[in-house]
């Protein structure tokens, strides 16, 4: 397996940290949603997701450093990110949304740097799990590359397993 990192991801020393947890390859790639997903070498030798194309993920994780991140994009960006959504769903990708230094008790308590309250970000939040399917997560960024090469390689796994690439 390989996690693609959406070329938008940021580099950083965190993300270098987050990387080298992957423990298996990792390149940057044009993702049309999400942060990271997988390739794969089938045993055609042919890959999912050829070099020259942009990538529709059918698993993805879209990673939020924090509440204070995640607030922004139900607020200043919302527009963006439903559009973000829309095309995942549309695509039929299952979505993670993984939220670093997080908690569903942090955000209730409003222990984030907005001023999007609480009962409005938690109304946003459940709203887009019904919505979208999205699967939320709240980690510790010291585990977040573990958690996305974990769930990436399990989705890719069972893809696979169910015959869907071939």
């Amino acid at each position: 397996m390989i996690i693609c990192v959406d070329t938008r991801e940021q580099e950083s020393a965190r993300a270098v940290k987050r990387y080298s947890m992957f423990g298996c390859p990792w390149e940057r790639r044009t993702l049309n949603y999400g942060d990271y997903t997988y390739n794969f070498r089938l045993p055609n030798g042919k890959y999912i997701y050829p070099d020259d194309v942009t990538i529709d993920g059918a698993a993805v994780v879209e990673r939020k450093m924090s509440l204070t991140e995640l607030s922004g994009n139900f607020t200043r960006n919302r527009k963006r990110f439903i559009d973000e959504f829309d095309r995942a769903k549309a695509a039929g990708s299952s979505v993670y949304l993984l939220v670093e230094d997080g908690s569903w008790e942090k955000l209730i308590a409003g222990h984030y740097n907005t001023k999007f309250n609480p009962e409005a970000f938690k109304a946003s939040l459940t709203a887009w799990m019904a919505r979208y399917n999205a699967k939320v997560i709240f980690c510790r960024q010291e585990t977040s590359g573990t958690l996305i090469k974990e769930i990436l390689f399990r989705e890719l796994k069972e893809r696979l397993e169910r015959g869907e690439y071939g």
